[in-house]
């Protein structure tokens, strides 16, 4: 506890009336409750869910107000400094949520709070000036605009030819500033355009020409009558629907019933990469606002949607996991679409899901939630099996669209020796015949993963981590994809000074030089990590593709995650055996979902798909069942094995983490760790693993271990958690290393 000065102690005696009462405050750093601190010269006790700058060792930080406690009588507190704001900046269900997060997984109270805080909030000062999604042109710029047009050439205007240009492309309604930017706008011009005054910002949801309704086939309109009886009460559903299946579709209408009734939404998509597509279908059906959030955005914009959602207006929020915890007072739906995605996982700081933390503000805001999925995680099944959630199937495509026929290309039988077998080539030339396009599915990026001696084995491996360097081309380097080391590529061999070493495999940016070569008049259209590093490039490309008939559409897994690409007829899986080895225990399931989401880019329309598996062995269990009886068959499988091995969702799971410059350090942690949670309470209800070396022992020049704790109930692997950290956190031990608490971790590794 912050003890106060003497002198302030003996004034506050003096006075007889004023209740002696202290401040219970959340602060940041490692502290796993929060501080108490007292109230002198405070005219009133800050309201609970309000920030306080509060005194910390040396500094003066930010923390939360919780609430007023019985001044101590047996020891002195330091005052807090400052009430920062006169009515809470927190509710209470946002404060309720912050506790449960941080007593769920373990984390620190000021560190779960500070995710509720906008971005300006947390930093204490003026935030970035906020920057408009959209733009559009003033009474003053449509004027000019129509000068323009009627060939009569303002002064203004004579010798500003990117300036007409900028006007001419709003002359249709408001754009999307990324849009602009990729249509060759720059933004000096936009900046001068608006100081000018001849362009105004405006919100990316404007409301334009709505687009009517689409008649529901049975299976929708059941999804959707079931769900509307959940409205107002809590309710937890998982909607399980093949892809293309139509759940966006059963979402809207939904969403539109819940804003008719003046409510507010939460849309949770897994990527920032599926905010576009998805806030255009959302926006051209919904009269609301439909208002982005996620990381990418400029602070102050951000903040804008933080006061947006406290007003309680009817809207909708559509954003990334961080969206989960903007203030939604009037809040009627939470909507997470591909709940199964891993990117739902936090993997800093609080490391939270944000498909559980979604589960559980819903029942604290007494609204239903809707999980959607077309390859449920397993613990989404299992919650469904017994009762916990609901459980709505679509079995069908909308409209007149198929299931895609799913093929193999056995490589034993057919040579690949550029990675592209003589049926998938067959395949793909046919597809482009005919008009449509093909998707190319490779989840290695770089040129190949890599670079080997062909006369004395010498491979390319970073000497910060336990990886090979992955080669890349444009420009021609090689990096490590785990720490993002770069080097030059070596003209010589520098183990033995022979020929140049050769790339080895093939990632993205090979295939993409063999498909030029083999089809020189195709456009390829190519997203990965590499070449798509904004919103603005990527909101390009998306619009390249829906323009572009005839393409090949070549990428990762940006590819492969919730997008409607109607002209895409072929998908042609690179590499389907990637995965089937692993040593993680979820790659299986991890595996089935990918190629279940991959292959359901085809057919989307009236025109039949295929889908062509190109691997080395397609007798494999997992590649037969997902293939040739569909994900349901899978599951069903995975969760018997499972369930005999006692791991998630039949065994809760927990794990701790370490690293060090030296293993030494990292290995005595986690021993003494050991030691303690092995004394604590719950104990005898778990395994305790390790500790072991990481699957990849050394990252970023750290040795790295873990800790696994493999519990039969979620209650006592809690207990002895919540008795064993406290301890832990005092070791020397602890002091030597970085640590960290991954409750229902997403991955061993």
């Amino acid at each position: 506890m912050y003890q106060r000065s003497q002198g302030a102690q003996g004034e506050k005696a003096t006075d007889p009336v004023r209740p002696q009462l202290a401040l219970a405050v959340a602060v940041p750093g490692p502290f796993r409750g929060p501080l108490t601190y007292g109230l002198d010269g405070q005219p009133s006790p800050p309201p609970p869910g309000s920030r306080v700058r509060v005194p910390l060792g040396t500094r003066k930080v930010l923390g939360i107000a919780l609430e007023t406690l019985p001044e101590p009588a047996d020891r002195a507190l330091k005052p807090i400094s400052e009430c920062l704001d006169p009515a809470p900046l927190l509710d209470p269900t946002q404060l309720a949520l912050g506790r449960w997060l941080a007593q769920y997984y373990h984390a620190p109270l000021g560190e779960a709070l500070r995710l509720f805080l906008p971005p300006e909030a947390r930093r204490q000062e003026q935030g970035t000036q906020a920057r408009a999604e959209a733009l559009r042109l003033t009474a003053e710029g449509s004027a000019l605009l129509t000068a323009l047009r009627a060939k009569e050439m303002p002064k203004s205007l004579a010798r500003a030819p990117a300036q007409q240009a900028a006007l001419r492309a709003l002359d249709a309604g408001p754009r999307r500033r990324a849009e602009l930017l990729a249509a060759g706008h720059t933004a000096p011009t936009l900046r001068t355009l608006l100081q000018k005054g001849w362009l105004e910002p405006c919100d990316a949801s404007v409301p334009g020409a709505k687009s009517s309704a689409p008649k529901l086939h049975p299976e929708q309109a059941a999804a959707v009558a079931a769900l509307t009886n959940d409205l107002g009460t809590f309710r937890a559903t998982l909607l399980q629907g093949v892809t293309g299946s139509g759940k966006t579709e059963v979402y809207l209408q939904l969403i539109e019933k819940v804003l008719a009734a003046g409510q507010q939404v939460l849309v949770l998509v897994p990527e920032i990469g599926l905010t576009p597509q998805t806030a255009q279908r959302l926006a051209a059906r919904l009269s609301a606002p439909v208002h982005t959030l996620h990381s990418s955005m400029a602070p102050g914009l951000r903040n804008q949607r933080w006061e947006a959602g406290r007003s309680g207006a009817p809207m909708v929020l559509l954003g990334t996991r961080s969206s989960l915890f903007a203030p939604l007072p009037n809040l009627g739906l939470i909507v997470v679409d591909e709940e199964h995605d891993d990117s739902y996982k936090q993997q800093d700081g609080v490391r939270y899901s944000a498909r559980d933390v979604a589960v559980k503000r819903a029942s604290l805001q007494g609204c239903p939630v809707v999980l959607g999925s077309a390859t449920p995680a397993l613990e989404t099944l299992e919650n469904a099996r017994q009762g916990r959630y609901g459980h709505l199937r679509l079995r069908h495509r909308a409209g007149q669209a198929q299931a895609p026929t799913q093929r193999f290309v056995d490589l034993r039988k057919h040579a690949a020796p550029e990675g592209f077998a003589q049926p998938t080539l067959d395949a793909i030339t046919e597809t482009l015949a005919r008009g449509a396009q093909a998707l190319i599915f490779l989840n290695r990026r770089g040129y190949a993963p890599a670079l080997r001696c062909h006369a004395c084995g010498w491979l390319a491996d970073c000497d910060r981590c336990d990886a090979r360097m992955t080669v890349h081309r444009d420009p021609a380097r090689l990096r490590c994809h785990h720490c993002e080391r770069s080097q030059p590529i070596p003209g010589v061999c520098p183990s033995c000074g022979e020929r140049s070493p050769m790339p080895v495999g093939q990632g993205t940016q090979r295939a993409e030089s063999l498909l030029h070569s083999r089809f020189p008049e195709t456009p390829i259209l190519r997203l990965d990590r590499d070449k798509v590093r904004s919103m603005a490039r990527l909101e390009a490309e998306l619009d390249a593709i829906a323009d572009t008939p005839g393409a090949l559409l070549l990428g990762t897994q940006m590819l492969a995650k919730g997008h409607h690409f109607p002209r895409v007829e072929l998908v042609v899986i690179v590499d389907g055996d990637s995965g089937l080895f692993s040593a993680d225990f979820r790659a299986p399931e991890r595996l089935a979902q990918l190629l279940v989401q991959v292959a359901g880019r085809a057919g989307r329309e009236e025109a039949p798909g295929t889908v062509l598996i190109q691997t080395h062995d397609p007798e494999h269990p997992l590649l037969q069942a997902v293939v040739t009886q569909g994900y349901d068959a899978f599951a069903e499988a995975a969760l018997e094995e499972r369930a005999l091995l006692g791991l998630p969702p039949f065994g809760p799971l927990a794990m701790l983490r370490a690293e060090a410059p030296q293993w030494p350090p990292v290995e005595r942690f986690l021993s003494e760790a050991k030691a303690l949670l092995l004394a604590a309470p719950g104990a005898q209800a778990q395994s305790t693993l390790g500790p072991i070396r990481a699957p990849m022992a050394r990252r970023s020049g750290r040795f790295r271990g873990q800790l696994l704790l493999q519990g039969t109930a979620r209650a006592p692997l809690h207990r002895n958690l919540a008795e064993a950290l406290p301890q832990i956190d005092k070791l020397p031990s602890a002091r030597q290393v970085r640590w960290h608490c991954d409750v229902d971790p997403s991955d061993t590794y």
